[in-house]
């Protein structure tokens, strides 16, 4: 592998791990926006609060991970997506950002109408976000994107079939993803109840994700037959894994075994997002930008590999502590508390 190719893997490690951090955060907030009224859906906003509070902003730094990444190793390439879909992303930021200000200030809220508001707010952006971050990623999949400076269309690139099934996905995925974590929250919590309604939910969602999957395999091969031929070619083993990851997944909600489900749902989800690499690869921007003629020279890309190996050795093992203090049971003391 050059080192072209490797900075791409590097940036597709990023992109996973936030599409399966993030993602699960972005889902939390889909299910806050139909839990029901503030006395019915108390216990399960409760509990997302819960899972998501400590590490919500944490997520993002595989966001920036991989905007300095491509920033860095493939400008031209970074230029020309940033300057193309400028409006997605605007919207993608600005979602972010209304959504981490109205998740503060709703805990911060003493009376009712406050709290619905900014957690209306919370929950609508939890899901608009990634469905524009999915219509970036369709635009870029469907080879609407070429290697110039706002060169493409500013509202075709980003409103058409294949970026409209990516936003679909994007939105089912993070929903399905949290969905299946908050299974096991609930069970460490001491909520039985709740384990069960969201093991439903999984299970649904599961499915209707599965559909959607299926659904769009016409759309792709008529709005974006390049990667349709990636995908059942040289992607097809990454997809058949995604595909099994699922049907396993939902095997083990039948069964109740919520922390193994947490393994394969994550696998089928991260899946997708390899199965489009491997679908596009060599190209990273279809139809004639490859990786080696979107990067940058080797002293940049050694450069930038190094400094992210450094700062990896920071990171991942705060990052993990992080996650492993929070995931540890609440003291029954501390759930009666935060009822009261």
């Amino acid at each position: 592998m050059t080192l072209a190719d490797w900075s791409v893997a590097v940036l597709w490690v990023g992109l996973t791990l936030y599409v399966l951090l993030a993602g699960a955060d972005f889902g939390g907030g889909f299910w806050d926006l139909f839990a029901g009224g503030p006395d019915r859906g108390r216990e399960q906003r409760e509990l997302i609060e819960h899972s998501i509070g400590p590490v919500w902003e944490a997520n993002h730094v595989w966001l920036i991970f991989a905007l300095v990444t491509l920033w860095s190793a493939f400008p031209p390439v970074f230029a020309a997506v940033m300057s193309t879909l400028y409006i997605p992303l605007t919207l993608v930021a600005l979602g972010i950002i209304i959504r981490g200000a109205a998740f503060a200030f709703r805990k911060a809220s003493d009376t009712l109408g406050r709290q619905r508001l900014f957690g209306a707010a919370f929950a609508v952006a939890s899901v608009l976000t990634p469905f524009f971050l999915g219509t970036v990623a369709g635009g870029i999949a469907s080879g609407r994107i070429p290697l110039a400076i706002a060169g493409g269309d500013l509202l075709t690139s980003w409103l058409n079939p294949t970026s409209v099934l990516g936003g679909v996905l994007a939105v089912g995925a993070a929903a399905y993803l949290a969905a299946t974590y908050l299974c096991a929250d609930a069970r460490r919590a001491g909520e039985p109840a709740l384990a069960e309604a969201f093991r439903r939910r999984a299970l649904v969602t599961g499915l209707a994700l599965g559909v959607v999957a299926a659904a769009g395999i016409p759309v792709l091969a008529t709005d974006a037959p390049r990667l349709f031929d990636g995908l059942t070619h040289r992607g097809l083993a990454v997809v058949i894994l995604s595909a099994v990851s699922g049907a396993v997944s939902l095997v083990l909600l039948l069964r109740r075994r919520f922390l193994a489900v947490r393994i394969t749902a994550a696998l089928a989800v991260g899946t997708l997002l390899w199965g489009w690499a491997a679908g596009q690869y060599p190209y990273l921007l279809e139809p004639d930008v490859t990786i080696a003629e979107g990067a940058a020279t080797p002293a940049v890309l050694s450069a930038t590999l190094a400094a992210l190996g450094v700062g990896a050795l920071v990171l991942v093992p705060s990052l993990w502590w992080l996650f492993s203090l929070f995931q540890r049971p609440a003291p029954p003391s501390a759930r009666t508390g935060a009822r009261s």
